[in-house]
């Protein structure tokens, strides 16, 4: 399946010289949200994953679709101050500022083999950073399943030596 056929490119948003993919129109897509399933179910399927932790915002829709197919519990990796109770939370630097991202004290626990899910790899920050907490807590990070990827970001060499699996590549 060509997944680009599903991807729109909006130059100039979110600001001047950045070209935005939106991915609106494959989640709009059952076939297309399918076959995502289907290939990181296919990839990861024998590296023994006991829960699925998703990165905010849209990296939670793909990963309650895998989590579902693969038949594992789902756990929301949030931005600061978005879930109740007790939290973990790493910070992390993003370009021009720092980001805190959380996850519920009582979800994830220790020994568990986690696969995070993202709709994107960019620079690595945000996803370095889930891999951080997820092993903060005493868990094993199996790999990241993201849906495209920005090469020229170099994203790969920021998240370290984990197992990755991208379905769409842009140069």
């Amino acid at each position: 399946m060509d997944l680009k056929s599903y991807i729109r490119d909006f130059p100039n948003f979110p600001k001047q010289g950045i070209l935005f993919r939106d991915i609106s129109p494959m989640i709009k897509a059952p076939e297309a949200m399918h076959y995502i399933a289907e290939q990181f179910c296919e990839h990861f399927q024998d590296m023994h994953v006991d829960v699925i932790a998703g990165a905010e915002a849209r990296g939670l829709i793909f990963a309650s679709v895998l989590a579902m197919y693969m038949n594992k519990g789902l756990v929301m990796l949030r931005k600061k101050g978005k879930l109740p109770g007790e939290t973990h939370s790493i910070q992390y630097d993003l370009e021009y500022n720092v980001a805190t991202l959380e996850v519920q004290k009582d979800l994830i626990q220790p020994g568990q083999r986690v696969l995070i899910v993202d709709d994107l790899l960019a620079t690595g920050g945000t996803s370095k950073a889930a891999a951080q907490l997820v092993e903060m807590l005493g868990c094993t990070v199996v790999g990241f399943a993201f849906v495209v990827e920005l090469l020229a970001l170099r994203g790969r060499e920021v998240i370290g030596d984990y197992e990755i699996k991208t379905l769409v590549t842009y140069e």
